[in-house]
Formats: C-alpha cells, structure tokens, sequence
C-alpha cells in the first residue's frame, strides 16, 4: 500500500488579539494517511480546520508541530475558482504553469491543447475568462493544475456559489481524474453531493479529527453533533424544506 499523504500529529496554532486566548489552536494533534489514487472527502462545519489542514498540505502555510509526508507535490482548487485565474483566456491561463516550469513554446501548447480538452473546454479556448461559468472556471483551474503535473489535487469547498449543473461538471471531472490515477481530496460540508465518489472519509470538528474511516461506517453516525447534515436526510413533504431545529 502506498500512500500519497501522511500526517503525523499535526498542531497549527494562530495568535489572536483576544486578552484571555492569546492563541487558537486550529488544529490539535491531527494525524491520518491517504492511499495513492483514492478519493478521500474531508468534511466539516466552517472552522473546523479543514481548511488549515489542506493549506499545509498543499505547502502554502507551516505547521505549528508535528510531520507531514507528501509523494508530490499537491496542486489546490480554491473555494472561489475565479481567484487563481492568471489569463485573461483559459488558453492563456493554463499555460501560466508550464511556462514558469521552463517548457518551450511548442510544448506549452500541447499541453494547454490536452488539458483543455480534458475539461471540455478547448472550445472555449479563447473565450474571455471572466465571462465562464461558476463550473467552467472550477473546471478551468483544474486544467490549470493538470497542466502543472499534479499527482495530487485538493478542492476545497468545489460546490459553492454552483447550480445544478455546474455540480455535474465538477463530480464529472473529479471521476476522470480519479480515472487517471490522481489522488483527490475533497473539503466540503455538502455531503449529499459527492460522498458516493469516496474511498475514504475523514470528519474534522473543532480543530481535531473526530472521524477516520469508510464513508458507509460514518453515515449511523450523529453527523449533526459535529455541525454537519447528514446527507440521508429526506424531502417528502413541503414542510420539509426548511432547516431548523
């Protein structure tokens, strides 16, 4: 078994401006592994660490304490798509990354040819990328990773701000990615939207992790307790469409 990522006892502890906690501590001794080439969904209410955790493992913050084993370098899709679009096309964007990576103009082109049309959207090679969709820039960010040759590949939050369709595209792309051997990781507190695509399921609460395991061990659970939905949860009536308590 070989694994793409491997935490060991994992501390992330931020200052504050506060008189009486002078630190947070946004991660508490997190340790976990993840096997190459699976799908593993990270869930968790909003500052439960999910975040924090996947920064350090993409390399863009330090831990406080503890070790962290990566097989490569991991490439991130951020929550908002639309803030890591450097082109003012996707055709121009994309080849941001193999450009700095020193390769040649002729190759460049190949690569941003393959990547785009790997996310379905050579067609729109030269549309500009302000104008795409919530799913078409999620999209265009991941051509931009794969364009960079990453292994390893993180979506935080990949449903937000998207309709229906634009959640298709994404699962559609993380099932050709997984497909390809790539090892995906997925941030998210939308459970019911992508928790089928899992070989693995971590729960992080209040800076720890609460749940290591298979997503099927996890949903008898009290998901709720931990400030997230669970995803059997079903519509029947009209009066089931409100959230309360």
């Amino acid at each position: 078994m070989k694994h793409a990522v491997i935490v060991n006892n994992l501390i992330k502890i931020f200052p504050t401006e506060s008189q009486e906690n002078k630190y947070h501590v946004a991660l508490n001794k997190v340790s976990f592994s993840i096997e190459q080439g699976s799908i593993t969904v990270v869930g968790g209410a909003n500052g439960s660490g999910k975040t924090v955790l996947m920064n350090i493992i993409a390399g863009l913050i330090e831990p406080s304490d503890g070790k962290i084993t990566v097989s490569s370098r991991p490439g991130l899709i951020f929550q908002d798509a639309a803030t890591q679009i450097l082109g003012d096309t996707p055709r121009e964007d994309v080849a941001v990354g193999p450009k700095n990576l020193g390769y040649k103009k002729k190759e460049t082109s190949a690569i941003v040819e393959e990547c785009l049309t790997k996310v379905s959207l050579l067609q729109k090679a030269d549309y500009p990328a302000e104008f795409l969709s919530g799913g078409e820039k999620r999209r265009l960010a991941v051509a931009s990773i794969m364009a960079m040759k990453r292994d390893i590949i993180i979506f935080d939050e990949p449903f937000a701000n998207l309709d229906y369709n634009g959640v298709l595209e994404v699962n559609a792309i993380i099932k050709k990615l997984h497909e390809q051997g790539k090892t995906i990781l997925l941030l998210t507190h939308e459970l019911e939207k992508c928790l089928g695509l899992a070989d693995h399921f971590l729960i992080m609460y209040k800076g720890k992790l609460v749940f290591d395991g298979l997503p099927e061990d996890a949903l008898s659970l009290s998901l709720e307790n931990w400030g997230i939905r669970n995803p059997f949860t079903s519509y029947k009536t009209i009066s089931d469409l409100v959230w309360s308590k």
